[in-house]
């Protein structure tokens, strides 16, 4: 039988909530976004964001002044709820589902027979039958799939998402979904659901392969990130040219090694594969070794810069307290202003608390330091860093970085963990 979803419920607000909630209003259907941030519902009933995006304020604007889109802080009956909330992990890589906890138990007082309730949070394999059961244990006069399969009055769901940040408004239309029910019928229901803005292919499994599906993704990218990162040591260790060696090498029609960096960042691809390793330690061993050799760049990162800091002080026959060292870019990848799991903030935070002398941060997608940095961190425009910093880092290769010739770069000391300026 057709599900008409003539309201939808976004839980979650976020760099994923929002534009999925303005994406399913695009599609001129009525949708209620819900976030506990008074700041960011007050923000998007403006119709203006309060992250950064490309053409997401565009889309926010408009689905708020045809009516299609409100924000609240409190959940509203709707057809159907997404579940677009934070999964990080507690002490010993363990997965926190207490954000999903939250969300689930705040859908289900208003849950209706018919509805429809999708997570879309990356989660263990598992977390969609824990919904299940939360929803449950707080309404019994429902019924749900795990009791009486297809004919169950609330059909749940996992769809992961599975964009880019910085493209995720061309993204999350075209790419194809994967979208696994807790019976065949929650996934075709699933499926029509994001039918209705998804251009590429909505491919139904059941949850435990979609959920598998996401985690297995992001460590596919995680592994492959930390045979460039391991290159990377290697190649410093004997004094040759990582960037010219990666260049080469993917010369071979079969080979193609990414670029390394300062470490992995982000919600995902640094979390993520802890889900599958917590999960079946003894079985993922390569897993936890590139999630390892990623972990460890930072740390890396940051010994570099102390050697440059000693051969200056040394030069200059000066105290390390003269020395001004500049950290270019906060963010966890180019071009925006995401500093979740980012190493860039992790190695800004260890060398401010270890230098007794100035240090600087470049991040032009952000407005102001999180608490973290604010008191040791002075947070400037590049022009300023390139003219006062003795030691540059450049940590991330964010546009405006990759806009200066290598040659305008006046000092001797130069950590670039993306090859932009140094071979």
């Amino acid at each position: 039988m057709s599900t008409e979803f003539n309201t939808i419920s976004v839980i979650g607000l976020g760099y994923i909530g929002l534009p999925t909630a303005t994406a399913f209003a695009s599609s001129g259907k009525r949708v209620l976004g819900v976030d506990l941030n008074r700041y960011a519902v007050d923000t998007i009933n403006q119709g203006k964001i309060h992250i950064v995006e490309p053409d997401l304020d565009v889309a926010v604007k408009s689905a708020v002044e045809q009516g299609l889109l409100t924000a609240s802080t409190k959940v509203l009956p709707a057809d159907a709820f997404l579940i677009a909330v934070p999964t990080p992990f507690k002490d010993h890589y363990q997965p926190d589902l207490s954000y999903v906890e939250s969300a689930s138990k705040s859908i289900a007082p208003v849950l209706q027979k018919g509805n429809l309730v999708v997570l879309e949070s990356t989660s263990p394999v598992g977390a969609t039958e824990q919904v299940e059961q939360w929803l449950m244990e707080l309404r019994p006069d429902l019924s749900f799939p795990s009791q009486v399969g297809d004919q169950a009055d609330i059909k749940l769901a996992y769809c992961p998402e599975r964009v880019l940040p910085g493209k995720i408004m061309q993204e999350l239309f075209s790419n194809d979904r994967v979208i696994g029910g807790l019976s065949p019928a929650c996934a075709e229901q699933a499926a029509r659901l994001y039918q209705l803005f998804v251009k590429g292919e909505c491919i139904v499994t059941n949850a435990r392969t979609a959920e598998m599906c996401k985690l297995t993704e992001n460590s596919f990218r995680d592994v492959n990130i930390a045979f460039a990162n391991e290159l990377s040591l290697i190649c410093d260790h004997l004094k040759i040219s990582v960037w010219e060696l990666i260049k080469l090498a993917n010369r071979h029609p079969r080979v193609n090694i990414l670029q390394p960096g300062a470490g992995v960042g982000g919600h995902c691809i640094a979390v993520d594969p802890w889900f599958i390793v917590a999960q079946s330690p003894e079985q993922a061993r390569l897993i936890r070794t590139a999630r390892e050799v990623n972990d460890y760049k930072p740390h890396w990162v940051i010994e570099q810069v102390k050697q440059a800091l000693a051969e200056a002080v040394t030069q200059r026959d000066c105290k390390a307290s003269e020395i001004t060292i500049a950290c270019l870019g906060l963010a966890f990848k180019p071009d925006i202003d995401d500093l979740r799991e980012s190493p860039a903030v992790e190695i800004t935070a260890e060398l401010a608390q270890w230098h007794v002398g100035k240090v600087l941060a470049v991040e032009p997608n952000i407005e102001k330091l999180s608490a973290q940095l604010q008191q040791k961190v002075q947070l400037t425009e590049l022009d300023q860093a390139l003219t006062e910093a003795d030691i540059l880092v450049l940590l991330v290769d964010h546009k405006q970085f990759k806009a200066v010739a290598p040659q305008q770069i006046q000092q001797q000391w130069v950590i670039d963990t993306r090859g932009i300026w140094r071979s």
